[in-house]
Order: C-alpha cells, then structure tokens, then sequence
C-alpha cells in the first residue's frame, strides 16, 4: 500500500515538472496590476490613507502618481521621496518599491464625493503596465477651520549621493556667475557698503554682517524659487506638452543669446533705479539694514545674472518640486555670495584681476545654458536628432574653448589644448555619420514597416486584408521601456528582419491609455507591455506564441522559427 502511494506522488510531481517543460516560454509570467500593485484605501473623517503593497520585483513610478478629487477638497498631497531607478531611454526617476503608504488630508467632502487615484509602475523583468485608475468614495466631511495639516510622510531611503550632486551644481553656477564681467568688480563697492563705508570692524563682525547680507540676497531668490516652482506643480502637465516643450526651448536659446552679448537682458532702468535708491537708504553696519539691503539687491538683475536666474527659474517650472526650486535657488545666492564674504575677510588681494577671461566665462554660461532647449527638444524630436543636437552643441563648446585657449602662453596649455581638440573631434562624429551617410544604410533598416491600428475593428480588418498571411501584432506606448528596447535592438537586427519579410506587420500605440486603447487591450486580455501577438491566416491568435517582456535579437529570431504559424 505505502509502495503505491508513493508511486501515485511521483507520478503527481513527474506530470507537473512536464507541464513546467512543456509551457510555453511566451506566455506571460507577470501576474495582473491588481495583484503587482495591490490597492487599498482607509477613512477615518478628514484623514485618508491610500496604501500601495507592491510585490517583489515590482516597482511603483512616483512621477505617475495623480489624485484628483470630486465633490471634494483636500490638501496639498506630498509625495514621499522614492528611491532613484535609472534605465537607457529615461533616465533616472523615483519609484517606489514593497509598500507605499500616502495620507491625504480631506478638508471638506460632499455626499457622493469621490477621489480619483492613478498610478503606474512596472516589473525589473522590463513589463510595464498601463495606467491604473481606481475611484475612492469618500465619506461626507463638513469643513472645519481647523482641518488637520497634512500628515508629514516619512521618507524612505534612497541614495543619499543624488541630491548633493544637484545642490553642487547650484552652488558652482552661483560662484561662476560671481566671475562674470558685471559682478566681480562690483564686489569691493558692496562690501565697503555693508560694513558702513568708515568703520573698522573686527573680522568677526565684518563677516557676520555680509553672510547676513548673503542670507536676505538667498531670502530673495529663495521665495522666487518657490513660487515658481509651486507655479509649475499647477502646471505641470501643460510644461510637458510638446509646444510648451519647443517655447521653453527657444526662451532657454534666447537666454544663452544675450550670454553671447548678442543683446543685454535686464530690469528697466527705472525699477532698477527705485530699487537702487531703496537699498541706499539703509544704513550700512547694522545688521537690520544689511539684511534689508542683501534682500533687496536680490531683485537688481544685472545683464550676466538675468539669463542663468530665469534659466533656473524656467527649470525649477518643469520640475514642480518646491523643496528643490527653493533649496537650488538658496544654494544658487550663497554661491554669489561666498566671493563676497572672502572679500569682507581677506581684502581685495584675494581678487582676481579684472581682464577678458571674465568675459570668457560669461560665453562659457552661455554654453550651459543651450544644453537646456536640447534635453527639451530630445523629447519631442526623438534620440537621433537629439544625438546630433548635443554632437552640435559639444562641437560649438570644445571648438571655442579650443580657439580661446590658444591665447594662453603657459606651457601646460598646450595639453588643454589637445584634450579640447579631441574632444571636439570625438563630439563631431554623430554629424559626421549622418552628413556623409555612414548610418544611412542602418537607420533604413531600424523600423520595420508597421502598419499602425487603433481599435478592435481596426484589427479585425486588417485581419482580414490580410489574406492568409501569418500577421504579428505589436502592442506598444511611449511609456514602456522595454518597447524602446524590442524597437532599438530586436527589430533592427537583420535576422529578425529576414524571419519576418512574409508577416504582415501591425501596431497598436496605446501610449494615451484612452477608451479605445483600454478596448483593445481588454479584449486581446493583455495586461501590460511589451506584448506580441502571432495570428495565423485565418486570424486566429496562436496564444502559445504570445510574447511578454523583452527578448533580444537572438532569442526572438529562435522563438520566431519556433513558434510563428
């Protein structure tokens, strides 16, 4: 008896390793958005907790998270700051990983109201899912002047490497600025100011009344980075639009303009003057009035700071992040100012001498500036021609670089000088390729010739027009990174290419995840991207061929001898 039982259990695992062996290797091995990214919501009066369970190997994008509310006000929802994830095609994002847990504060809800939640996220096999909405209803709050303040969100761990890289760079703008033309001579006239013109101070009290003048100068740009940043948060979906994106990018080109000299971009001369005569009036050596003044002179653009100012202040926009539009703001006046306090401290013998090479730094912002329209324009007009827009921009920099340099009579200038060379060289080549045609031949071979659909009927159509060909079904969006990936590398390979000449070839961009898209993806049962469908001549799906998640170039081409009808 206990011989046939445990026969009658081999024989049990056997069949089940079979079946393991047997399964097709298309076939999804992702589980449903519900079960990846399983929702959950609690009320209890004006608080509200939206809680994510995120399951292992899944991770929850924080920039594609949207509450919006019916019939219902709330406060301000702050995100919690998600740890960096980076890939090939967008760069570094915040997700989210295990769970999420997000208060909203509700400070008045009407019978029947209701708060809409979307979220998206994707699997580290390269699946991603559509946008998911779900509908909270709400119970009825009355509005109480007395709300409750939105909850604090505790943060959860992320590389602590990514922020002061940012803050860095914040602080090195502001010091370069303090080099250019119309600042640095500037500073000896201001110290003198701050310390009262006549009086003779201790070094301590000489440094305590110009870092008090930096901190009302920070005051000032602190606030601007603020509003404009909160500005953009309202915003936020309009400054991705592409037209936005193309205006951004000419104001941005406009700014590194008036960096070349090719017009002077500042304050009216009348504001400037009122604001002159408001800051004169203070009196000097006393720390109210040197608060008041550094505050003041915040707002006195000079023609070197007006187009890095307003170029960071168009970039905080884009962002919508108030902590990183004041803080970088903060950073950015305390980098003008630390000149100014070694000045107070040591005397002008720390200065350098005035000269060209100021007016030098001034074009070198310029530079900096430009490479903000291109990672605008890299969105709208795709990687190729952003490619050649930074191999333009990295050739007009290194090649003036290059022809400045050779002013220089030191001799280690001549190293400088071949490095720059060399990096203008290298930087040239993506012209290079596409003036002369080198990648011509390969960029025709990139896409394959995909007839585009929309809707069920559409497929069906084209199902029949099909006319007893094998047809391949691509599902694709702007969103999934492993269909930029199918496009980039599988389905420019020549092998794929050659599998597939007698395939009629179809895709489906659900990037808008609109009704008709949710339609069409109901009714083929996908759940998320990438997936490619196989129909044989009668249009009937070879389910067992479906793919899901990424595959390179050799392992496609082996699952399409095995597997197309």
């Amino acid at each position: 008896m206990a011989q046939r039982i445990f026969t009658l259990i081999l024989l049990l695992c056997s069949t089940s390793v079979f079946a393991g062996l047997f399964d097709a290797p298309g076939r999804s091995q992702f589980v449903p958005a519900d079960q990846a990214f399983a929702f959950d919501f609690q009320q209890n009066q004006h608080d509200l907790n939206l809680t994510w369970q995120i399951k292992d190997g899944y991770y929850l994008y924080r920039k594609q998270i949207r509450i919006t509310p019916e019939h219902a006000k709330i406060a301000d929802v702050q995100l919690p700051q998600g740890v960096w994830h980076e890939d090939e095609f967008y760069g570094k994002s915040e997700i989210y990983r295990d769970r999420l847990t997000l208060p909203v504060t509700i400070n008045q809800a009407s019978a029947g109201a209701t708060l809409t939640v979307t979220y998206q996220g994707c699997a580290d096999a390269g699946f991603c899912y559509p946008p998911e909405t779900k509908t909270v209803p709400l119970s009825e709050v009355v509005a109480n002047n007395a709300a409750p303040q939105p909850v604090s969100v505790p943060q959860q761990e992320q590389p602590t490497a990514q922020l002061p890289f940012s803050a860095l760079w914040a602080l090195l703008i502001g010091i370069g600025i303090a080099f250019t033309p119309c600042v640095l001579p500037m500073y000896p006239l201001i110290s003198g100011i701050v310390l009262g013109g006549k009086q003779r101070l201790s070094t301590a009290r000489a440094l305590l009344l110009t870092f008090i003048y930096v901190q009302g100068m920070a005051l000032t740009y602190t606030a601007l980075g603020l509003v404009v940043a909160a500005a953009g948060l309202q915003f936020q979906a309009a400054l991705q639009h592409p037209y936005v994106l193309i205006g951004l990018a000419i104001v941005f080109t406009l700014l590194a303009m008036s960096m070349f000299g090719l017009f002077t971009l500042q304050l009216p001369s009348s504001l400037q003057t009122r604001l002159t005569l408001m800051s004169n009036r203070q009196q000097g050596g006393s720390p109210g009035g040197v608060f008041i003044m550094g505050a003041i002179a915040g707002l006195i653009c000079s023609p070197c700071t007006t187009a890095p100012l307003s170029a960071i202040l168009l970039y905080i926009a884009q962002s919508g992040n108030m902590w990183l539009g004041g803080g970088t703001l903060y950073l950015y006046a305390l980098g003008m100012g630390l000149p100014l306090m070694l000045i107070t401290v040591f005397g002008n013998r720390l200065l350098p001498k005035s000269g060209p090479w100021m007016e030098q730094v001034k074009t070198a912002f310029g530079f900096v500036i430009l490479a903000l329209p291109v990672f605008l324009l890299e969105r709208v007009i795709g990687d190729i021609w952003g490619l050649r827009l930074w191999s333009a921009l990295g050739v007009a920099f290194f090649g003036w670089a290059f022809i400045t340099s050779l002013q220089a009579k030191r001799g280690w200038m001549r190293v400088v000088q071949i490095i720059l060379l060399a990096a203008a060289l290298v930087s040239v080549r993506p012209l290079q390729d596409w003036a002369f045609g080198a990648t011509h031949t390969a960029q025709t071979q990139t896409h394959l010739n995909f007839t585009q659909i929309k809707t069920v009927d559409e497929l069906n159509q084209a199902l029949v027009e099909a006319k007893g060909k094998p047809v391949m079904l691509d599902l694709y969006a702007d969103w999934c990174v492993a269909c930029k990936e199918f496009e980039k590398y599988t389905f420019s390979d020549p092998q794929v290419q050659k599998a597939l000449a007698d395939t009629v070839l179809l895709q489906a961009n659900v990037t808008a995840n609109d009704a008709q898209d949710v339609a069409l993806l109901k009714h083929l049962n996908v759940l998320g991207l990438p997936t490619i469908l196989f129909f044989d001549g009668q249009g009937q799906e070879h389910s067992q061929a479906r793919v899901t998640g990424f595959m390179d170039a050799e392992t496609f081409s082996a699952h399409l001898r095995d597997r197309q009808p």
